[in-house]
Parts: structure tokens; C-alpha cells; sequence
């Protein structure tokens, strides 16, 4: 099934060439096609399941670090920081991979529909994992990305095969981590508000207590389970988001290094450079200009290729 949803992939990305990722006509499906390993780059992980159809990739959260290659998927139930890197690819063969959101809404009226959800295997249970993906969920992908041959089927049948792509997510081997995020009232719930918090204040200072209270757990529990489910713990967390938005900031919009970390929260310049160079491993100046030199680099071959595949 995966080398029928590589080829599928392939043959799309040969006649819609720009840059990756490559939104498609259904929402909330897109696909990334990378022709060599890619350097890490950083970003926040929204909720998705990232199909590997050929190739391969690693990415890490926190201090776990995940591979996903063919028939393998990484599944990310929470709003995370992240670090990804694609790892196998070549220009015969491209690393591949469909990413579909994930709406928890929707995976929530799925699980109230069942007539008895998975057991958790611990309090929370990990937000974030690698899972195979063959059988009726490889049936599902090859499906979805079928779709968009025929447009006008797009906006019936879209909502039916999410539908099912989350019954088997939660009928699946990881059914139980899945579950746990849907649950209304249960801790992952609690830690997800937490983090809806956080990322809507990320450049004020946050208090642990305050955190704690708004979840409903003690400060322990909170630290306990917010790490468990996103691997990072919400001091982390809000670091990571304070880092990735003011390289965000610089590389997008040109702001210098003393605006942009006063823009997310910084009081010290000095403090933001060398918590900057740790986690990207260049000074701000510095990997500002390399990235801007790559996209520059990368935009100018991509309108190269989409030029001479008009012709």
C-alpha cells in the first residue's frame, strides 16, 4: 500500500511543482516531498498524523527524538515545539510523506461513539508517537489522496474518510494514547488547556501555581503530566515557543536581535543569544542570514522548475 500512496504522491508533485509542503485542494491535507536530506529545522507541531510513503525522517520533542519511515506515521495529538529533519531522499526517490490534520473535535465524536474505549496504559500517556500504518489506514490514505481527481467528491466524502481514519487510530495498537487525548474531563484535556494557555501567553512570565490552578492538578502533577504528553516541561515549552517565534521574526520580517527578543519576552539580549545559539546552534545573526540565504536559494529553483514545467 505504501508504494501505491508513493506513487500517487510522486505523480502529484510532478505536476503541481512549488515549495514543499504542497497544500492541496482538500483542506487540512498536504504533502512534502523533499528530493534530498534536509538540515533540521524547527517549528511548532500542530495536531496531524504525517504519513511516511517513501523515505524517511526524524524529529524531536523535547528530548525524544522519533524516526518514521515507509509504512510508519508520526502521529502528534498536542501543539509542540519541535526539531525535523528528513533523513533519506534522493532525486529517484524523494521522500514522501502526506500530512492530514487532525481535528480532536471530530476524534472526540468518534470515541463517544464507541462502545468502549482502549485502556491508557499510564496517567496520560504520550502525546506524541510513532505508529505502523498499513491495513485499513493505508486504505484510508490512498483514498483521501484519490480525492483530488475528482474535486467535486471532495467536500462529501472528506468528512467520512477523517471519520473512519479516526476509528482506526483509536481501534489501532496506540488506541489507548489516542483515547486519552479525547477525553473530556480526563488529565490530557487539562494538560491541553494548560498548553492553549501558554502558547496564547508565551511572552509573559508564567507562573508554575497559576498554571497549575487554571489545570486543576497540583504543580507536581502538572510538571509530571505536561512533560509526559509533550515531552518538554512548560518552562521548556515556553522557551522553545519564545525561540521559534523570534526566529520567526527575524528570518520573515528582517527584525534585529534586540527587538525580537524583546518582542517575545526577553528583558536580556545577551540571555536570548546564547539560549538562541544552544538550541540552533548559531548565533541569531548568524542563522538569520544563513536561513534567508536557503529560502531565497530554494524559492528561486522552485519558480525555475514550475517555469520550465509550463513550458
Amino acid at each position: 500500500m505504501s508504494d501505491r500512496l508513493a506513487e500517487a504522491l510522486l505523480r502529484y508533485t510532478n505536476t503541481h511543482p512549488g515549495e514543499s509542503p504542497l497544500m492541496t485542494p482538500i483542506d487540512g491535507v498536504a504533502i512534502l516531498r523533499s528530493d534530498h536530506p534536509k538540515p533540521p529545522t524547527p517549528m511548532v507541531s500542530k495536531p496531524a498524523l504525517c504519513i511516511v510513503a517513501q523515505g524517511a525522517k526524524w524529529a524531536t520533542f523535547g528530548g525524544s527524538k522519533l524516526v518514521y519511515r515507509a509504512g510508519q506515521a508520526l502521529l502528534v495529538g498536542v501543539e509542540a515545539p519541535s526539531i525535523g529533519r528528513v533523513v533519506e531522499a534522493s532525486p529517484d526517490e524523494p521522500c514522501l510523506v502526506l500530512a492530514i490534520e487532525l481535528d480532536l473535535a471530530v476524534m472526540r465524536g468518534v470515541a463517544d461513539e464507541l462502545d468502549e474505549l482502549p485502556a491508557r496504559k499510564d496517567e496520560t500517556g504520550a502525546g506524541i508517537f510513532v505508529t505502523d500504518f498499513d491495513g485499513p489506514l493505508a486504505d484510508c490514505a490512498l483514498r483521501l489522496v484519490r480525492l483530488i481527481d475528482t474535486p467535486q467528491a471532495i467536500s462529501v466524502l472528506r468528512p467520512l474518510i477523517l471519520r473512519e481514519i479516526c476509528y482506526w487510530l483509536l481501534t489501532g495498537a496506540q488506541g489507548g494514547a489516542v483515547a486519552a487525548l479525547t477525553l473530556k474531563n480526563g488529565p490530557s484535556q487539562r494538560i491541553i488547556g494548560a498548553i492553549n494557555w501558554l502558547r496564547s501567553r508565551f511572552r509573559q512570565t508564567i507562573r508554575i501555581e497559576e498554571l497549575a490552578e487554571l489545570a486543576q492538578m497540583s504543580p507536581s502533577a502538572l510538571h509530571r503530566q505536561f512533560k509526559a504528553l509533550t515531552a518538554l516541561t512548560p518552562l521548556q515549552y515556553q522557551k522553545q515557543l519564545r525561540l521559534l517565534e523570534a526566529r520567526r521574526l527575524m528570518i520573515s520580517h528582517a527584525a534585529s536581535v534586540e527587538s525580537a527578543s524583546f518582542e517575545v519576552g526577553y528583558e536580556s539580549a545577551s540571555q536570548f543569544s546564547r539560549e538562541y545559539a544552544r538550541m540552533f546552534g548559531k548565533s541569531p545573526k548568524r542563522d538569520a542570514t544563513a536561513m534567508q540565504r536557503t529560502l531565497q536559494t530554494t524559492r528561486s529553483n522552485a519558480a525555475r522548475k514550475s517555469a520550465s514545467g509550463a513550458h
